[in-house]
């Protein structure tokens, strides 16, 4: 058993297989330790997250080799005891010929092959209802793809070193695509939301294609056309008389965000939430809101919403040069107000909020005071891009009712909204700056240096000079960038030391800020939205107290990686 650092607050525990894994995971879950929090098994690994503040890293990786010495494995995960799953599966899938090639057969034996395995679930990560299947042929396994694709289709059924999987939803993925399936892997709406548990059996099972009756919905059943949380276009604000907002333009992209759903993790599902929380917190503060009400998340600016009924809303994050077009000015005398960041704002009935292109930064956010009534998943309201959780992003067209908390306005208050028709900043509002937001004069913008402080490890020792070649270069935030992650491109990718070139790594648990480094070299950092568990090494994290910048790093923004740690091994 080693123990190796994922982040300053974060352990990674290496053990014998998944079965120990399991073991020790369910054993944390049922007795906790004193400081940790959540846990994400893999295929021979435990991720343990923790609060520095309550215990030490060193103390920590004492207790879990202690405690990894008294538990036992496993059986059922190991030998499939549970149910009986079946998966109708189509093979053609866009890899299938290059599977069979590398297993050295066509593709008529990998699909005989395929299907006469005994499959198990050994655990759940990577992404809600993603469940990583290990089989009892050990002759299929196949490697990663050395590019992870941008976009995998929902349903697809795919390979990877020894496993197998179903892809619950369209995301990205780096597995070798074999074939799709009509099966619903997640559903948060049904209960249990996913069809299988560690230790249950899985066989697949070879169809002909078919014509379906209706597209397959990717987070309901098939043909259902419901989504998670998704708010309606029907005036759910007007319709029950209650004040709410109309989204006239959506921008770059608009999505509904709170803190997140931590504790999931055992169901494949990430804490999301907004990517700079520090700047929810304060536009929350500035209206009157408890820190972690929903609120809208703008990329890139060009939202435009209209108050329907009398509003309080505040910004914070990224300055947009926000304006207020009043719904009572005459259209020859009309003018817009500038909206100054970090300070409550009245809006009246019929008033629009514009806000535009942030020169610095990535993300504003706009609170209401109330917050967004939009219907919460699993105990929240944030949108997660990766797994379709929570309400689909916000459209032209689509009304929010708002004033959900508890925190209504007073009698004083709503008087003054009624006698002011003009966009007025309200007195003794919270500055952003008195809550611990970031300035947004401060933040990144494309073509300048941004510097992250960065962990090494768990896996920086399988590339060469890996704290130098990180740290020794800039590296440009891409376009192809998202909640998911960040792609960098640098002028001289991470290259593999020679003994770990032809390693393939055991699915693993990931965490926000890790550097993932495909075999093209080009690290992936993992975003609010990232997946769970991953297979490409890990060279180092961010800090955890810079993880809210990345939700501020505009394309072209350049990083600058500063290594502060250096080793991989607790001692």
């Amino acid at each position: 058993m080693r123990v190796r650092r994922a982040r300053d607050d974060v352990l990674l525990v290496e053990l014998d297989d998944l079965a120990h894994a399991v073991a020790l995971h369910a054993r944390l879950r049922a007795d906790p330790v004193p400081g940790v929090g959540e846990t994400v098994p893999g295929a021979r690994t435990l991720l343990v997250s923790f609060d520095p503040w309550r215990v030490d890293a060193a103390g920590l990786a004492g207790a879990l080799r202690a405690l990894a010495g008294t538990v036992a494995r496993a059986p059922d995960v190991a030998e499939g005891g549970g149910r009986l799953v079946e998966v109708p599966t189509v093979y053609d899938g866009a890899d299938l010929d290059e599977v069979a090639r590398l297993l050295g057969c066509g593709t008529d034996a990998l699909v005989r092959r395929h299907t006469a395995a005994a499959w198990t679930v050994g655990f759940v990560g990577f992404a809600p209802g993603f469940a990583y299947l290990t089989g009892d042929d050990p002759g299929l396994s196949v490697p990663r793809r050395a590019t992870p694709r941008t976009r995998v289709p929902a349903g697809a059924v795919a390979m990877a070193g020894p496993w197998s999987g179903v892809y619950p939803r369209e995301s990205p993925g780096g597995w070798q695509l074999v074939g799709r399936t009509d099966v619903v892997t997640w559903d948060a709406e049904r209960d249990p939301p996913t069809p299988w548990a560690p230790g249950d059996r899985v066989r697949f099972v070879a169809v002909r294609p078919r014509a379906r009756a209706a597209p397959r919905d990717q987070v309901g059943s098939p043909g259902s056309g419901r989504q998670s949380g998704l708010p309606t276009r029907s005036g759910t604000a007007d319709g029950t008389g209650g004040a709410g907002l109309e989204v006239l333009a959506s921008g770059m992209q608009t999505l509904v965000q709170d803190l997140g759903r931590p504790g999931l993790a055992h169901l494949g599902v990430s804490a999301s939430g907004a990517a700079d929380p520090r700047s929810l917190r304060a536009a929350n503060r500035a209206v009157g809101n408890p820190p972690g009400t929903a609120a809208l998340e703008a990329v890139g600016g060009g939202l435009r919403i209209r108050a329907r009924g009398p509003l309080v809303v505040a910004l914070a994050g990224a300055d947009p040069g926000a304006v207020v077009h009043q719904a009572r000015v005459e259209q020859a005398d009309e003018r817009a107000d500038p909206v100054p960041v970090g300070r409550a704002l009245r809006l009246a009935d019929g008033d629009e909020l514009a806000l535009g292109a942030p020169a610095r930064g990535w993300r504003t956010y706009v609170a209401v005071r109330g917050g967004l009534d939009v219907p919460p998943v699993l105990g929240s309201r944030s949108t997660d891009v990766l797994s379709g959780l929570g309400p689909a992003p916000l459209a032209p067209g689509t009304r929010v009712r708002c004033g959900y908390t508890d925190g209504r306005e007073s009698g004083r208050d709503a008087r003054r909204l009624r006698t002011h028709s003009r966009p007025e900043v309200l007195p003794g509002a919270v500055a952003t700056d008195d809550v611990g937001a970031p300035d947004p004069a401060a933040l990144p913008a494309p073509g300048e240096v941004a510097t992250l402080p960065v962990v090494l490890g768990p896996h920086d020792d399988w590339f060469d000079a890996a704290a130098t070649r990180l740290g020794g270069q800039d590296w440009e935030v891409t376009p192809r960038s998202d909640r998911v992650g960040l792609r960098l491109d640098g002028a001289r990718p991470l290259d593999r030391a020679p003994s770990s070139r032809d390693r393939e790594l055991p699915s693993e648990g990931c965490v926000t800020g890790a550097l993932q480094v495909p075999p093209d070299g080009r690290p992936v950092l993992f975003g609010v939205d990232h997946p769970l568990t991953g297979g490409y090494p890990v060279v180092g994290a961010v800090a955890a107290t810079h993880l809210w910048l990345l939700g501020q790093l505009p394309p072209g923004t350049l990083v600058r990686l500063r290594p502060t740690v250096v080793g991989t091994q607790m001692a």
